[in-house]
């Protein structure tokens, strides 16, 4: 009796399926098999993933897609950690979207940042139409500060923190600052922004906000993280 020879050479191509004596009498010269036919666990996984880099980047790597959340005619894509991230705080959007009146983002920042690097992500997304409580605008002179923040919190549907070099030398102190990260961290409500420093240096200050994915300048200019933001947000 023939012997398959599918174990030693595969029947992977047409050509390979004719020339086995075992089986070229079932498929006929190339009956039954197509170069483009056959798939393994693995090609199928990776097709499904967005291509082979999306496959691999599930933990983190250069794979980008879109998110469930993009519009039609989107160009703004994600690392799948990011989306896997950012879908928790989809959700709060989508939950909160019937609530009157609510701001659509809560600014975190140090003091030291008002009037850079927090201002600079203020303005990108107005810029792109989103609703931002930021102090520098929101709270007036002689208003109770910590009260002001109180309304912010529960008038916004996401709060952002921007860790930054100056936001990590304060949080020991336990100041403001730390009192708004506490009332968003008690919620799927947060996303980490991080800027000009790095996940370890917060981890190593704060491991409970460390430990929350978010978005980095490090991986894209802050225009392209407050596009993310902007479309994270839209209703």
């Amino acid at each position: 009796m023939a012997r398959c020879t599918a174990p030693r050479e595969g029947h992977r191509s047409a050509s390979a399926a004719a020339n086995c004596p075992a089986c070229r009498h079932r498929y006929g010269r190339y009956g039954g098999y197509s170069s483009g036919s056959y798939s393994s666990p693995a090609l199928s996984y990776y097709s499904s993933s967005g291509g082979s880099g999306g496959g691999r980047s599930s933990g983190g790597g250069s794979g980008r897609i879109k998110a469930s959340w993009s519009k039609a005619g989107s160009s703004v894509l994600y690392t799948p950690t990011e989306v896997r991230a950012l879908t928790p705080i989809r959700h709060t959007v989508e939950s909160r979207a019937e609530l009157p009146d609510l701001r659509d983002v809560f600014l975190c920042h140090a003091w030291d940042d008002r009037q850079g690097a927090a201002k600079e992500l203020h303005d990108l997304l107005e810029s792109l139409g989103v609703s931002v409580w930021f102090s520098e605008k929101d709270v007036a002179l002689g208003t109770p500060l910590l009260r002001e923040i109180d309304k912010g919190l529960a008038k916004s549907r996401v709060g952002i923190v921007l860790v930054t070099p100056a936001l990590l030398r304060r949080l020991p102190a336990e100041g403001i600052a730390d009192k708004e990260l506490s009332a968003l961290l008690a919620r799927e409500q947060l996303v980490p922004i991080v800027h000009n420093t790095t996940y370890e240096a917060l981890r190593n200050v704060s491991p409970l906000l460390g430990s929350r994915s978010g978005l980095s300048t490090a991986e894209e200019p802050m225009a392209d993280v407050a596009a993310k933001l902007a479309e994270l947000v839209a209703l």
